[in-house]
């Protein structure tokens, strides 16, 4: 099966949430018409003071630190991401078998965790999570 960019490339919306897939850039979710018209403001004023608008979701949240301007931005708008993991599991038989196991971790965690620790673990970006409530509440 060949890997296609574009499948990580979306944009989704519940009743409390707005999904973003990893490989999506800041540069296409500002072209998207359905992305959310005030996370595209927050991504013009604050994210970009630190972040070069043409990089992809996956690669900004995997180095992102607590001291970037775009971190303390996420938080306040209560970002989550979705990472996979690699792990050992084992089966009926006894047998052990590495495969990706998904989760939510929030900014801390993410950021908890250094570079070399996530090289170990086999981390994978896939999406960003954000409230819309805390979007809401958000003043510009």
């Amino acid at each position: 099966m060949e890997y296609q960019d574009n499948d990580y490339k979306y944009f989704m919306q519940d009743a409390g949430a707005l999904y973003f897939g990893a490989r999506y850039n800041y540069l296409d979710i500002m072209e998207d018409e359905m992305a959310n018209f005030k996370f595209k403001s927050i991504i013009e004023h604050y994210i970009a003071k630190d972040t070069d608008l043409s990089t992809a979701l996956e690669s900004h949240l995997y180095y992102m630190t607590p001291e970037q301007f775009s971190y303390r931005t996420y938080r306040q708008i209560r970002a989550k991401v979705k990472v996979s993991v690699l792990e050992e599991k084992k089966s009926v038989f006894g047998k052990t078998r590495i495969g990706y196991r998904t989760r939510t971790v929030g900014l801390d965690e993410l950021t908890g965790w250094n570079l070399a620790q996530k090289k170990k673990m086999g981390l994978v970006v896939q999406e960003l999570i954000i409230s819309k409530l805390a979007l809401m509440a958000f003043s510009l």
